[in-house]
């Protein structure tokens, strides 16, 4: 870590707590609010839009759970998770909620840096391929309109694939609107005239 962040610790024993806090501001000038209770976690982490969450629990309950994929969903940030014990179910639902560190064993100070930039690195390489498929989705999608409004015009004007393409490129390039939006203006008009 070494530009300051903005942290949230969700710990309800005050001593660990200060523990905490105290090991992360040896670190560096890092902004902590501790949160010791997880009544509404939800809403109060978005609120404070913190850089990464760390939770420490014992063992994670399906509301920690529930609440943390309301945080980490909207909003998309890191979330470390520390807890003494585990199983399967619980590091597998942790995980689909959002958890970017699921670390067994609980939290020690000493451990905190590398966790924290383990957690966020994984967080940018999932967030990133994440960005990825998106963009391949609609690329796919657009692909797909493009090939029904060189059908339709295949048909209604006798044309060959490639003589469709250039007419619906050509178009695009002089109205300056993208390939795609025009391949998606023939199809809605064919769906109207149909």
């Amino acid at each position: 870590m070494q530009t300051p962040l903005s942290i949230v610790v969700v710990e309800p024993d005050p001593a660990r707590a200060v523990a905490i806090t105290e090991a992360l501001r040896n670190e560096g000038p890092h902004e902590v609010l501790v949160v010791s209770d997880d009544a509404h976690l939800a809403r109060r982490i978005q609120e404070r839009n913190p850089d990464i969450v760390l939770i420490d629990v014992a063992s994670p309950s399906r509301d920690i759970l529930e609440e943390m994929a309301l945080m980490s969903g909207p909003l998309e940030r890191p979330v470390a998770m520390f807890v003494d014990h585990s199983n399967a179910g619980l590091a597998k639902a942790a995980i689909s909620a959002g958890v970017s560190a699921y670390v067994v064993d609980g939290l020690r100070p000493e451990r905190l840096t590398p966790i924290i930039d383990a957690a966020i690195a994984r967080f940018h390489m999932f967030h990133q391929m994440r960005a990825e498929l998106a963009a391949t989705k609609q690329a796919l999608e657009e692909r797909k309109v493009i090939d029904r409004a060189k059908g339709i015009l295949m048909k209604a004007r006798g044309l060959e694939e490639a003589e469709a393409y250039g007419m619906m490129r050509k178009t695009a390039m002089s109205q300056g609107r993208r390939l795609a939006d025009v391949a998606e203006a023939i199809v809605t008009t064919a769906g109207l005239l149909s």
